[in-house]
């Protein structure tokens, strides 16, 4: 089992930045895949980034909606077991909770059902 737990939420401006954490423990060595996505108030959970990386280490690549792209960037800290998502010129529509996921490599990682394990979300809110 791994056990995934989100921090970093909170109310900010629009224009604003926040960076999000998701923190992993347990069986971490079965997890290449990490990613985020994100449910807003009456809407479905939607992907938001995502970073995997190789089994022997050999770097990593990054997966990004295009209605974050150029906003939002997705990093990891191998050592701390622990992901990041630095979200810069937000706006109204990133309203929403943000759930952190991990899983293998292999699958499509733009997917709900690729991940094994969630966090609990964390609220992200930004005003206009």
């Amino acid at each position: 089992q791994v056990q995934l737990v989100e921090s970093g939420g909170g109310l900010v401006q629009a224009g604003g930045s926040l960076r999000l954490s998701c923190a992993a423990s347990g069986r971490t060595s079965s997890v290449y895949t990490m990613g985020w996505f994100r449910q807003a108030p009456g809407k479905e959970r939607e992907f938001v980034a995502a970073i995997t990386w190789s089994v022997i280490g050999s770097g990593s690549r990054t997966l990004y909606a295009d209605s974050v792209k150029g906003r939002f960037t997705i990093s990891r800290d191998n050592a701390k077991n622990t992901v990041y998502l630095q979200m810069n010129s937000l706006k109204p529509e990133d309203t929403a909770v943000y759930y952190c996921a991990a899983g293998p490599l292999g699958r499509r990682v733009t997917i709900e059902g690729s991940y094994d394990y969630w966090g609990q979300g964390t609220q992200v809110t930004v005003s206009s």
